[in-house]
Parts: C-alpha cells; structure tokens; sequence
C-alpha cells in the first residue's frame, strides 16, 4: 500500500516542543531518575556559580504538592534585554534550547549540566514553573506554563539579596512519579559539597509536618570525601594525601587513603559529573600510581619477596580515592557523559599525580612502607588466586560440563531467555525443580553458611566450596576477570526465606554480587523473589498473600465463614509443595520479583562496609536506627 510522503508530511518543532516530543533524550528517562534530573539541572546551575566563586550557598526546598524550590546567592541570571533577540537574557535561558551563558567561556571556565539546555528542559517538562532574580537591590521574575512565558519579564519590588530562585512542579503527563524521594536527592547534594570545598548545600523537605533538613558543607573538599568513605573502615594512616594542581587550564584535585580491607574504592569527576565509566582522567591516575609504587618497591626491603612487579590491581587493593577534575571543554564519551574522552588530560593528570606522590612519599617513609607492605600482600594473594583458577579452568576442561553437580540447568541456550534461581536449602531446592520450566529455568540450590566476602581476599572467594558453584554456574568469571557479556543468564533470581537466616543469605548474595560481579547489578540481571508470606484456606481453596494488607483483605472478602478459614504463616519455602512454589513465586505470569538497582554507588559502598565490615559499632548503630522500620521478619 503506497502513501503520499511529502513536504506537509515533515514536522517542525519550535521552542521546547522537542523536549516535550521526546523527554527521554534530554534526561534519560521519565521514571523517578528522570524526575530527580530536573533537580540536579537546576542545582547544577548554582553549583557553576559557585564554581567560578560568586556563590557560596545553595537550598533546596520540597515543597507540599510536588513543587521544588532552588535558591542560590550567585549573580542572578541576568534580566537586560539581548541585543540580537529583543526579550530578556533571562527569558532566553529559560525557554530556549543552547542558551546560556556557557558557551563563550567567559562567564564561566568551566562547567557540569547539559551544557546550556538544563533548566530550559526543566521549564519545558513542568506544568509551571517561575524564576524569581535578586539582583542589584531589585527583584523580577517571570513566570512560565509549560515552557510559555506568561508574561515578559517585569520588576517586582526591591531587596538585599542576590541571587536567583527557581520554583517548578514537574509535569504529571510527563512523568511517571512526582513525589521526590528525599535520600536520593540529598546524597546527590551531599556528593556535589564534597566536590566543592566551602559550599554550602541544604536540602529541606518541608512535605513532613517537621520538616526535615540536611546541612552539607565540607571544607576539606574532596578529603573529607574520601574520611567520609573510610569512616567505618581502618586506615592505614590518618590524614588522607592530598594532590592538588592546574596545568594547562586543567584543575585537578585528588585524595588518596589506604584502608585494611580487601576492596578498591575509586570516584571519578569531570566539572561535578561523576564519571562512572572512567576515562582519559582516571587512566593517568591510576598509571602514575602503579608506575609511583613501583619505583618505591625497587628501592625497598619489600621486593626481595615478590619475582614480580605490582599490578595495578596490587596497588588498588584497599585504595580509597576520590579523583576529581575541571575541564574547560570535555568531550565525554556517550549520551550520559560516562566517560571522559580528552587525550591530553591523562598527561596531565598522570604527571601530577605522580609529581605530588613522590614529594609527599619522600617526607612519610612510614606511610609507603605500610602501601607497600599491603600491596605486596595482595600480589601474593592475587598470584595464588590465579593459580587456583589456572586449577580450577584444569578441572572444567576434565569435566566435558564444566558445571557444578547441584544446578539444574535448563535447556536454552539464550542467555536472555534464561533465569537461574539461587534457592537456599535443599528441601525448598527440591521444589523448585519440581516445578520450574525446564525449558528456560535453572536452580543452584545452596547448603551450609556463606562466606561473607567483605572480610576475605579474591584467592579465597574463588576457591570457596560455597561460591565456586555460584560462580560456575553464572559463567561470566569473578573479580577483574568478571565478564558480563558471558553470562549464562540475564535473570538471576536470589529466592530464600522471609527470616532472619533468609535475609543473611540475601545479604551476603548481594555483598558477592556487588564486590566481584558488580555489572550484574549495573546491567539489571540481579532480583530478589518474593514468595506469599501466608496461604489463606478457605473450602478447600488456597489464597495466597504476599503482605498483611493483602491477607486481611482476603480474610474480610464477603461469604467467607470465618471458622473455616485457616491460615498458614509461612516459615520458609521448603513448606511450600512443587507447585505452590511455581505458581506463586516462580511463574512470570503471577509471581513478584524485586529488580535490584544500584542508584548511588557512595551510599552502597558505605551500605555493605556498615553492615558487612569488621566493625561493630557503626553495625550496631545502623541497626538501632532502623530497627522500627523493619516488618515482617521472623525472629
């Protein structure tokens, strides 16, 4: 079937219409990340201002019914009319697209955002939205509906401040949520005070009848970032090293603390943006400090036990280090600003580094002594893990399956179509054999206590009787060698009991996951089951619910006799028969799984350090804190 395509078949969009057309390319998503984006946006915004040193306090207000308020006490975006466009400066920023004040680099060296099309987009995604400018003794705003300015903009009376002020509440026919989550938004302002030594950063959620407040200012910057990481862990030295420099119009800034644990703690930033997925930046910093130590091994008594230079592994292990960096123009890699392309800023970045390490390792002779003490522990470590999987990969190739005697593997061979549940115990195990789909589900039952990986080095998670077959079973390898593309499933299915045994069993699932197999939980391939927590009985029909709402509402449907209504409370899964198990927990059609997310890596490295760390304490007041806020859990 043939149809007309011509000229009045093209579209135009004018103004913000694109935005509106398309929300997901300008902030990625219109779920609760994307609505948290239109904060940050603005945010980002004062935080330029603060950058270039005319700003040194920012609030962030949640209002009652969904609207946001951000004030700074930087210049104001300015009210004067532009030359060329004949509205106001301010007008211009708020309602086009690639207008701002960014792009000569005059104004401003250097900046984060979306580079001159943030708060246009979030202009362009609220049902209103208002600026409100303190500027030389006198206020104006504007007001705008969906991106529209209502009016010009006008004078509206006289002040002492200065300083600019957005208000906005996100569109509902845009998003799928408007109800801002509190803690998420305050780790991202906690995160951009670090990055800002001496700014001022509050967040106040005035939607409580108390309002709620968090106050960040940190003026060590990013060493207080990296004690604020290290704070439940033992340090190898007190102070953390501090490397700051500028060096052909790049600012860089870095912290650097060794703690006695096993895992490498490392954030990178490009002006404020956290750069997830490295680059050019982080590559000469980590180049310069293996290259550093190694120099520093030749000269000591240290190398007399080891036939091999350190790896870059070696050095990192129990590294705590925050790498922060301004550029005037980066090129990122990829939509999402992920990674740093700039081949000159790892010059830059490697020579510094390696300048200031040197000078501060010449005058602590005692502090290098314990990096290196350390690092040529974990060489060893790392020498004998790979001995042991150079045995275990012999073993594999003996055995023509390679695969561990507890999985029951399922037919398809399509790593997307496939889910492997990680059953705890063997009684529940035998169920979900029984009443899996062969066709595309595996289960990997699990026996005996397990090893809790935060406490441990990668040769003994590897030659773990208790993890090997986790590891054999989702194919991708563990550690460094952790390869996502080779995994044997992309639904990996945690499914143990609803107690407290059930629960550690998760915990330490997930402590594994996120310490050796990281992309797992970066790429979504990690769930948790939910099975019932009770079977409702009635006439010799069973009901299941999976909460104490759900059973009520089951308890109190019309008709029922309550003297023959019986209900189960369930203990474990191993109560459960074959095909309860498959119906309320297994089959896709009907059961809830719980996807897990990682949305703030600095709050779930501080998270598993708290609750999986040797220390106690910092457990104990973890536990007293959210103690009342824990339900249905067995004791």
């Amino acid at each position: 079937m043939n149809s007309e395509y011509s000229a009045q078949n093209i579209q135009v969009l004018k103004g913000l219409e694109a935005v509106r057309k398309r929300p997901g390319m300008y902030i990625g998503t219109t779920g609760i990340d994307g609505l948290h984006h239109l904060v940050f946006e603005v945010v980002d915004n004062s935080v330029d201002e603060a950058m270039q040193g005319h700003c040194d306090t920012i609030l962030v207000v949640l209002e009652g019914n969904d609207v946001v308020r951000v004030e700074d006490n930087g210049r104001g975006i300015p009210v004067d009319l532009h030359p060329t466009e004949g509205v106001s400066a301010l007008e211009l920023v708020m309602t086009r697209l690639h207008a701002g004040g960014k792009f000569d680099k005059k104004s401003y060296k250097v900046s984060g955002g979306l580079h001159g099309v943030g708060v246009s987009v979030v202009n362009a995604l609220s049902e209103w939205c208002e600026a409100i400018i303190h500027m030389d003794g006198k206020i104006y705003t504007q007001r705008y509906r969906i991106g529209v300015p209502e009016s010009p903009t006008r004078e509206a009376g006289e002040t002492s401040r200065q300083g600019t002020v957005i208000r906005f509440k996100a569109d509902t026919s845009i998003f799928e949520t408007t109800t801002y989550n509190f803690d998420a938004l305050s780790n991202r302002l906690r995160e951009l005070a670090f990055l800002n030594k001496g700014l001022k950063i509050t967040i106040r959620d005035e939607r409580l009848s108390t309002p709620k407040v968090h106050d960040f200012k940190f003026d060590g910057g990013v060493k207080s970032f990296v004690e604020y990481l290290n704070e439940n862990k033992t340090v190898l030295y007190k102070d953390p090293i501090f490397i700051e420099g500028t060096r052909d119009g790049v600012e860089v800034e870095c912290a650097i603390q060794y703690n006695d644990g096993f895992n490498e703690i490392m954030f990178s930033f490009v002006n404020d943006i956290n750069t997830r997925e490295g680059g050019t930046h982080l590559v000469g910093f980590k180049s310069a400090l293996t290259r550093t130590l190694n120099e520093y091994l030749k000269k000591s008594k240290q190398a007399k036990k080891l036939e091999e230079s350190l790896s870059g592994d070696d050095v990192r292990e129990g590294l705590t280090a925050v790498l922060s960096v301004k550029v005037p123009n980066p090129q990122f890699e990829g939509q999402t600003k992920g990674k740093l392309g700039n081949s000159e800023v790892k010059g830059i970045v490697e020579s510094l580094v390696n300048e200031h390490l040197e000078l501060f390792l010449d005058q602590h002779p005692d502090v290098i002594n314990n990096i290196l003490e350390k690092s040529v522990l974990a060489a060893k470590a790392r020498i004998a893990a790979r001995q042991a999987r150079d045995a275990t990969r012999r073993k594999n190739m003996m055995d023509s399956a390679g695969l561990p005697g507890k999985l029951a593997d399922c037919s398809e061979k399509d790593p997307a179509l496939c889910e492997l549940f990680i059953v705890e115990g063997d009684s529940a195990g035998g169920s979900a054999k029984m009443g899996r789909n062969r066709r595309y589900q595996a289960i990997l039952s699990l026996f005996g206590k397990m090893l809790n990986v935060e406490k441990t080095r990668i040769e003994k998670v590897v030659t773990n009787e208790k993890l090997q077959p986790i590891i054999a079973s989702i194919g991708g390898g563990a550690g460094n060698d952790f390869n996502v593309s080779k995994i044997r499933y992309h639904k990996i299915i945690i499914m143990a009991d609803a107690d407290v045994d059930g629960s550690h069993i998760r915990t330490l699932l997930l402590t594994f996951f996120y310490r050796y197999m990281t992309e797992l939980i970066e790429r979504g391939h990690v769930y948790l089951a939910m099975p019932p927590l009770y079977k409702v009985t009635y006439e010799r029909k069973s009901f299941f619910a999976y909460d104490d709402a759900e059973k009520d509402r089951i308890l109190t449907e019309s008709g029922k006799d309550p003297e023959k209504v019986a209900v189960q409370r369930y203990k474990g899964l191993g109560e459960m028969n074959a095909d309860e198990l498959c119906d309320t927990t297994m089959d896709p059609a009907q059961r809830n799984i719980i996807q897990v997310h990682l949305d703030d890596a600095v709050e779930a490295e501080r998270i598993f350090s708290t609750l999986m760390g040797e220390h106690v304490a910092p457990r104990r007041e973890f536990i007293e804190a959210n103690a009342l806020a824990v339900t249905n859990l067995d004791v």
